[in-house]
């Protein structure tokens, strides 16, 4: 993954022992901010920091929105490609670092495995570990590999892999009437396995509702094999450290799906520690003087669901209010995320309203000035291009 520091390497700038950096709520959040790059800086796709740990497309859409927030005009990339990847969940990643992050992601004991597969339909295949990846990412390879580029519906592949792993992996499905493999497990698999999303091409115009269309599969091609041992964890940690920290290893185990215990396995060297408020928590040395010098700008996004900003695992550092945190982390159909300038100050939602015209509603947590109000409505516009609406309207809600 392109400028991820390794596990073991050293990071200049790191303070002397002993020196612990102290900084505020406010400081972070200017921070990430920053390390986000919504000031729209990047014209490719590919050079995005995000990029680093991957994008989440969940709902459908939600990647291109996302790139949307800090591009101006985003275009697609070949270079790119969506895959199952952290948590099994649809991740937009860049297509060279595809194997790499691979083995990275691979779990680093049998515990972890457990940990990671935490699927109550198959306990006792959960326990299994590390066998139970293997298994299944090698059937879904040898099913998805030997289609000759073709891309397969998920249901096949997933008819195909079952009938081919142990059956404690399977469960009976009484709405499908069908034994099925776990799909927490199935789709952590298809990263190891070489297989990618191949349809629909992530572009403008192919985000509606959040509503995906049917999951085709295919080959990665000159994909190396199913990894033997996880290799590069620290990378992603580090990364993960660097985008959203200062952050604790519980976390980051909460962002991987797993077990501090684990985490605690593959920290990576060159961290400072840092009070953030008070509260103890990790950053990359060579961060800690941006974090120090960091300062809030004056910008206003309309962040999607499942953002990479909103990714960070303290979100009562991001909302501390709870009311607050449950309209923006909701257990279905999370709506967007309103940024203005680093607070997130409201939610927003769209829906296509006839063939061409967008609806935004926003609903601001406390009342906007006339700047924001109009900013509001330059990024609406923004949101509905890369939509691929012809027209848009605004509607402010109150809380």
């Amino acid at each position: 993954m392109a400028g991820a520091p390794m596990a073991g390497a050293p990071m200049a700038g790191a303070p002397k022992a002993g020196a612990v950096p102290e900084v505020s709520r406010n400081q972070v959040l200017a921070y990430r901010v920053a390390a986000h790059e919504l000031d729209r800086a990047k014209s490719s796709a590919h050079d995005l920091a995000v990029l680093d740990l991957g994008v989440q497309d969940t709902p459908y859409g939600s990647a291109w929105l996302a790139l949307a927030a800090r591009m101006a005009s985003p275009v697609p990339e070949d270079r790119l490609a969506l895959v199952w990847s952290i948590r099994g969940a649809p991740h937009l990643h860049r297509r060279a670092g595809l194997a790499t992050l691979a083995a990275a992601l691979w779990p680093l004991s049998d515990a972890d495995a457990t940990a990671r597969i935490a699927d109550s339909h198959i306990k006792e295949g959960a326990r299994f570990g590390m066998a139970a990846f293997t298994a299944v990412a090698r059937a879904m390879r040898a099913v998805v590999g030997g289609i000759d580029g073709k891309p397969l519906a998920k249901g096949v592949v997933s008819a195909a892999v079952s009938s081919q792993v142990p059956a404690a992996l399977t469960y009976w499905c009484k709405g499908c009437q069908a034994q099925h493999i776990s799909g927490g497990l199935f789709q952590q698999a298809g990263l190891p396995a070489g297989v990618q999303l191949a349809s629909p091409e992530l572009a403008p115009g192919a985000q509606g509702s959040g509503s995906r269309p049917a999951t085709r599969l295919a080959p990665i091609g000159g994909w190396p094999g199913v990894p033997a041992v996880a290799a590069g964890t620290g990378s992603v940690i580090a990364t993960y450290l660097r985008l959203l920290g200062p952050a604790t290893r519980a976390e980051v185990a909460k962002f991987l799906g797993t077990t501090q215990a684990e985490v605690r396995r593959a920290w990576p060297d060159g961290l400072a520690e840092i009070r953030v408020d008070g509260r103890r928590a990790w950053l990359p040395g060579d961060r800690v003087d941006a974090l120090r010098s960091a300062t809030a700008p004056r910008l206003v996004r309309m962040l999607p669901p499942a953002d990479p900003f909103l990714q960070a695992r303290d979100r009562g550092l991001l909302v501390p209010d709870r009311s607050r945190q449950a309209a923006v982390w909701q257990i279905l159909a999370n709506p967007g995320a309103l940024l203005v300038d680093s607070e997130v100050a409201g939610i927003w939602r769209a829906r296509l309203a006839g063939k061409h015209r967008l609806d935004i509603t926003v609903t601001p947590f406390e009342a906007l000035d006339s700047a924001a109000r109009a900013a509001v409505e330059t990024e609406a516009g923004h949101v509905a291009a890369a939509r691929g609406a012809a027209d848009f309207r605004v509607l402010l809600a109150s809380e």
